[in-house]
């Protein structure tokens, strides 16, 4: 099948490769001319014989519609846009609705695997019409894992980043909770090697998983993480979640604790911690600390 893809860094210079060793053919455009197959997205829309498809992966937000609009105005009714960065549902809704008025279907598409997708492979959450997604089974049969897992078609337009973005809500308590035991592991004297207590779980236990293979793999490399500073950034996937499950009236405690503890990880010196020292002080006497001179 042929495909262009616009987008080539991490993950998307990835796709490219898994894609051209399953034997389709990519035409990839890229802003650094370094990395892409064309000069231009009206080139690398030459390129593709129709009805055609385009795999947009660029972030989400200001860049995904600026492409989306420039495809618009590119291609040809029953020509298909697919969106596989980590854009919000609710962006998918109006990117169909705009493509739809010119005939130009479009499908979204949650991906994650990240850097290891290349050699494992992407699973895939796809949402859109079932003669649009189906007509593109054969790039995602290529992209996803072997076996019969690691993709779906999980319903609507939207449905597919929807998914994602629960994936990642899931992902960010899973990530926190590791790093809340690592943290009380590391402060107590009795344990005196808690990378190998975190290698000793990776088998038999029921909180095996990837992130937990990641996390030893973190550890090797730098032992007790004396490299790294305790600053944690948010792609605003988390943020979307807790969003929903307000307007959803969802109670999502666990991932929303560690949307926060990310904010946290912001400050230096938490405005928040000096009101609670100050009323523990109040209350019960509690020692407080000075704030360090600048």
């Amino acid at each position: 099948m042929q495909i262009g893809l616009v987008g080539l860094g991490k993950m998307g210079g990835n796709m490219r490769e898994r894609l051209r060793s399953a034997g389709h053919t990519v035409v990839g455009y890229d802003t650094n001319p370094e990395l892409a197959d064309v000069a231009s997205l009206v080139d690398m829309v030459d390129q593709l014989e129709r009805p055609r498809a385009v795999w947009v992966m660029v972030p989400a937000g200001a860049a995904t519609q600026g492409v989306i609009d420039q495809l618009g105005a590119l291609l040809k009714p029953g020509d298909t846009v697919i969106d596989g960065g980590n854009s919000r549902w609710t962006d998918d809704e109006r990117h169909a609705e705009e493509l739809g008025k010119r005939g130009i279907n479009f499908v979204d598409a949650g991906v994650s695997g990240g850097v290891w997708g290349l050699e494992n492979g992407y699973a895939l959450m796809v949402g859109g019409e079932k003669e649009h997604v189906d007509d593109l089974k054969p790039i995602f049969d290529a992209l996803k894992p072997e076996g019969p897992y690691g993709y779906v078609h999980a319903g609507r337009v939207g449905a597919g980043h929807f998914s994602k973005m629960v994936h990642n809500g899931i992902e960010y308590a899973m990530m926190q909770a590791y790093a809340e035991g690592w943290e009380l592991l590391e402060k107590v004297d009795s344990v005196d090697n808690v990378r190998e207590v975190f290698r000793s779980w990776q088998e038999g236990t029921v909180i095996r998983s990837w992130l937990l293979d990641l996390a030893v793999n973190a550890l090797d490399e730098d032992q007790h993480l004396e490299r790294l500073r305790g600053y944690a950034a948010d792609s605003g996937e988390g943020r979307w979640t807790v969003e929903a499950a307000i307007d959803n009236a969802v109670p999502l405690p666990a991932i929303t604790a560690s949307l926060f503890a990310r904010f946290a990880s912001r400050q230096d010196d938490s405005p928040q911690m000096k009101m609670i020292a100050a009323l523990r002080n109040q209350f019960g006497g509690h020692a407080v600390e000075s704030a360090k001179k600048k």
